[in-house]
């Protein structure tokens, strides 16, 4: 089916399409009545075996993703981040951004495409995920007509993921440009995996450490130590505590965004609060934010598509799904002593990566970075 096709078959079913990548999956969804999942899945499915892949759409959307490049590279939250990975799990995939570098979207042609096509659109490497108005065993006979025909192994014999994980490098990435006049940066630690026992703990973590905003309101009686040291002192516009999973790896820590001469102060209160959970989280502060974390994983469950989604990430992370109950049980489980171990493991005496962007002349180097991740107590 041409692209023209496609849009004409779900305006017609009053249906919605779309697509999106990440660094780890990518994921093709479809939002229909319950009578038209059939052909919905049918189209799916003719999407990811036999594509058209015409020559003049792929000219048209080679325009479209230089386009999104723009507007993702003015965003600096987002290049913060690229930066980030690029530093961290430099050689690997995990350092490339999603869109790629220009050169190669301005090169790629219909026959990478379909290269791609056939080494990673796998029957193992793929699931079929459903959630709303579908009964399980429907979907499940649906999708073995739709897709059954899908290879088990790439078909010019390329061995997919054989590198193993991302190697994390202890290393520092600076883009300065007095000219923003702001300084964003982003302190990460390597971390396990979506399967690792320390996952839960991080989460909690993540929670404790918390996010802040200058224009949110309460910042001085926040429960978070971080935040409310930040907006007491004025140090930072921002401060965000982000846990980001792939399947055996991550990365754990704190994005700030500061006036230039208040990076110092900021990085200080930083490694103190991400270290001093290697030492000295206290039990009221894991015990509020287990309560949080709960309350905002199970809220991310509140419809179809969301449901649907987090199926199909714990398939292919897991290879099983968890209910909401044994999240809580997992949640709850979580105490000081798996916080502090969970910090001990990935923070402490640990190395770090450290990415900058703007003005950020006052950005203390990766050795003094490297020489707060632990206390010297006596």
């Amino acid at each position: 089916m041409s692209q023209y096709e496609l849009e004409v078959e779900f305006e017609n079913m009053g249906g919605h399409l779309n697509a999106y990548t990440s660094r780890e999956h990518t994921v093709y969804y479809a939002k229909v009545f319950k009578s038209d999942v059939p052909r919905a899945l049918n189209i799916l499915a003719d999407m990811l075996t036999s594509p058209k892949l015409d020559e003049k759409a792929i000219e048209r959307e080679r325009g479209v993703i230089l386009r999104e490049m723009e507007e993702v590279n003015q965003q600096q939250e987002e290049v913060i981040f690229d930066l980030l990975h690029e530093t961290a799990f430099q050689g690997s995939g995990l350092g490339r951004t999603i869109l790629g570098p220009e050169e190669n979207i301005k090169a790629i042609s219909r026959k990478d495409l379909e290269s791609y096509i056939r080494t990673h659109y796998t029957g193992p490497r793929i699931v079929v995920a459903g959630a709303g108005a579908i009964e399980h065993q429907d979907l499940v006979r649906v999708a073995e007509k739709a897709f059954g025909a899908l290879p088990s192994a790439p078909r010019d014999g390329i061995a997919v993921n054989g590198g193993g994980p991302a190697s994390f490098v202890g290393s520092e990435l600076r883009l300065r440009d007095d000219d923003l006049g702001l300084a964003h940066v982003a302190v990460g630690f390597e971390i396990g995996g979506w399967t690792n026992p320390h996952a839960f703990p991080l989460m909690v973590m993540q929670t404790i450490l918390g996010s802040w905003d200058r224009t949110m309101a309460g910042g001085n009686n926040m429960a978070s130590p971080l935040c409310r040291k930040v907006a007491e002192s004025q140090l930072a516009h921002s401060v965000t505590t982000f846990n980001t999973t792939y399947m055996d790896t991550g990365l754990f820590g704190v994005y700030t965004v500061s006036e230039p001469t208040k990076v110092w102060d900021t990085m200080s209160t930083v490694m103190y609060e991400l270290v001093r959970l290697s030492y000295t989280p206290t039990e009221d502060e894991v015990d509020r934010a287990k309560t949080q974390l709960a309350t905002v994983l199970l809220s991310g469950l509140d419809g179809s598509t969301a449901v649907c989604e987090d199926i199909g990430r714990q398939m292919l992370t897991y290879g099983r799904r968890m209910s909401p109950a044994e999240i809580l049980a997992r949640v709850n489980a979580v105490d000081v002593a798996s916080v502090r171990a969970a910090a001990r493991a990935f923070i402490n005496d640990k190395d770090v990566a450290v990415a900058g962007l703007g003005n950020i002349h006052e950005l203390p180097d990766i050795n003094w970075m490297r020489r707060r991740t632990a206390w010297l107590r006596y």
